[in-house]
């Protein structure tokens, strides 16, 4: 393998620096250029870090993912940063039905042609992504930002549900579907928002069980997801 001096390094654009990471058995091994974590830079160590607080990335992961960005080209790495910039500064939540939006509606409430009878409860903006994709379902929909969970301290007072309740009681709605997961949390979260709307004059289904117990939403397949749609059932407390 080919050494590089001291006056070589400094002087080489990171952009072009393919030959420092040339595999990932390169990147675990003392080369000289990125040996152990006390030998990097600060700038490094810290970007490394934080990739580390992002779920599913390990300390392997996140020195891969920042050794692939510091080979970029300068522009196309701020890119990425200006991205990550844009959507804390521009995307905020719909003040309608909590969803993802750089407006104050997001597209599913300002958009007439939907169904103003159908609210369909997810429990995070990934679900209704996920619901949207067969095409199915045509009606509106309320975000709950989480689901209840006492073991981890999440209450119905820190979701979305007390706006729920008001925007049902006053709205035109017919039909409210559960589009919890099918978890414990999920079902549970379901049951209390159902006793919240007793005497309220609403339909409250269920998505079928075509979704496994236990399973998230966001990871069905767009056919499982239309016959769930499809298929609901009255909820039964």
């Amino acid at each position: 393998m080919r050494k590089f001096g001291q006056n070589e390094l400094s002087s080489t654009p990171l952009n072009n620096a393919d030959h420092f990471f040339a595999s990932d058995s390169h990147l675990s091994q003392s080369t000289g250029i990125f040996p152990i974590m006390s030998e990097l830079t600060e700038s490094v160590l810290r970007m490394i870090q934080q990739l580390q607080t992002l779920p599913g990335i390990g300390k392997k992961s996140a020195e891969r993912i920042a050794y692939h960005i510091l080979k970029l080209p300068k522009e196309k790495a701020l890119e990425l940063a200006d991205a990550i910039r844009d959507v804390k500064e521009n995307v905020k939540y719909c003040k309608n039905c909590y969803n993802l939006s750089e407006q104050e509606l997001c597209d599913i409430c300002r958009d007439t042609s939907r169904d103003q009878t159908l609210l369909c409860v997810v429990e995070q903006p990934r679900d209704l992504i996920a619901l949207e994709q067969p095409g199915r379902y045509r009606g509106l929909y309320h975000v709950l930002l989480g689901r209840i969970s006492p073991i981890d301290d999440i209450g119905a007072d820190d979701l979305t549900i007390g706006p729920l309740i008001k925007r049902v009681k006053q709205g035109t709605f017919q039909e409210l579907i559960m589009g919890t997961n099918p978890t414990i949390e999920g079902d549970g979260t379901a049951l209390y928002i159902t006793n919240l709307l007793e005497g309220v004059p609403i339909r409250v289904t269920r998505l079928a069980r075509g979704i496994t117990t236990g399973g998230s939403i966001e990871f069905a397949n767009k056919e499982m997801l239309a016959d769930a749609i499809s298929g609901r059932q009255d909820f039964q407390g």
